[in-house]
């Protein structure tokens, strides 16, 4: 998915970008956010619980024998649904963005974007099965512009992941943010580095 070379790719232009701002950009690219094991339990359960109501209404079996088809029907659909490739794509698409939104969350925290001086870290996270992606910046930073200011950055790097590009839609992403941070945070007089310039694959 990712390449040494994307990697490299990446890194080089961060470097660039920070020498025009005093904002920090970390990367990260997971293949997925989760395994979703809860999501096939919880339609068989669904369906489980709803299957007895015709039954009842429409024929005369005993309760008994109600209860054993329904009891049947939440192991069997539970077990089909159980395939990773199955229950990914049965997952609803709004547990998946918030999957995807914790797991960043998770990863701004993790790589110690909170830890710079004034508070200017910005991460960039993609989720590759979802094609989410999601910009976070720090409180210095979101203090003085809205998240939508990112929009163009995580459009640019959703579509180098639908192309099958994520290291060009990663380095489009860092340029986007770039224009951003240089026009609000320009660099200070030192200018530390004080994040590592690298996208992380997890």
């Amino acid at each position: 998915m990712i390449t040494n070379a994307d990697k490299e790719r990446v890194a080089a232009a961060i470097r660039k970008v920070e020498q025009t701002t005093s904002g920090e950009i970390f990367c990260v690219v997971a293949h997925q956010s989760s395994d979703y094991r809860v999501v096939p339990l919880a339609w068989a359960a669904a369906i489980a619980l709803l299957l007895p109501l015709p039954l009842i209404y429409f024929t005369l079996w005993p309760a008994a024998l109600i209860y054993l088809i329904q009891l049947l029907a939440f192991i069997v659909i539970g077990l089909v649904l159980w395939h990773p490739a199955i229950r990914f794509h049965v997952a609803p698409r709004w547990v998946k963005h918030a999957r995807s939104h914790t797991l960043a969350m998770r990863q701004f925290f993790a790589q110690g974007m909170t830890n710079t001086e004034n508070r200017t870290g910005v991460l960039i996270f993609a989720s590759v099965a979802e094609r989410y992606a999601e910009v976070i910046a720090d409180e210095g930073i979101h203090k003085k512009v809205t998240p939508d200011v990112w929009e163009k950055a995580v459009l640019a790097l959703i579509a180098g992941i639908k192309a099958g590009q994520p290291g060009d839609g990663f380095v489009a992403a860092v340029e986007q943010c770039g224009v951003v941070l240089s026009q609000h945070f320009p660099p200070g007089a030192l200018n530390p580095n004080e994040l590592p310039n690298r996208l992380l694959v997890i």
